[in-house]
């Protein structure tokens, strides 16, 4: 049960990150024109657009990390547990950020590459 809700919540926090990199593609559109009027690929704009979504997830992954670990020690000064702090705990909670954010950023990376840089430049 602990496994199937933790999956809907990666599932819908990895939704909430293509939405953003959407938009960011959405605003960027003058600026991805302009990379490719003066010489950029597809693939600089496609690993851009999916390294922003890398930092994204996994900055959320070193807060989440972070923030669940401060709780554990605020709640082992309340009760008589003390928190355990695995390393492999450590790593997936790292490494599961890395495979959602490259899951979800891969369409809107490729979204942005594939823009036409003539109608980029004419949309703004």
């Amino acid at each position: 049960m602990l496994t199937l809700v933790a999956s809907i919540s990666l599932v819908v926090g990895g939704i909430g990150v293509m939405n953003i990199m959407l938009v960011s593609v959405a605003e960027r559109t003058h600026e991805i024109g302009v990379r490719k009027a003066v010489g950029a690929s597809n693939m600089n704009i496609f690993l851009q657009f999916l390294f922003e979504s890398l930092i994204l997830c996994c900055l959320g992954g070193i807060l989440g990390l972070a923030l669940g670990y401060g709780l554990a020690f605020l709640i082992s000064i309340i009760t008589p547990f003390a928190p355990f702090i695995n390393v492999e705990i450590v790593f997936a909670a790292l490494y599961i950020p890395l495979i959602v954010g490259t899951l979800f950023g891969l369409y809107p990376a490729f979204k942005a590459s594939r823009r036409n840089p003539i109608d980029s430049l004419k949309s703004n």
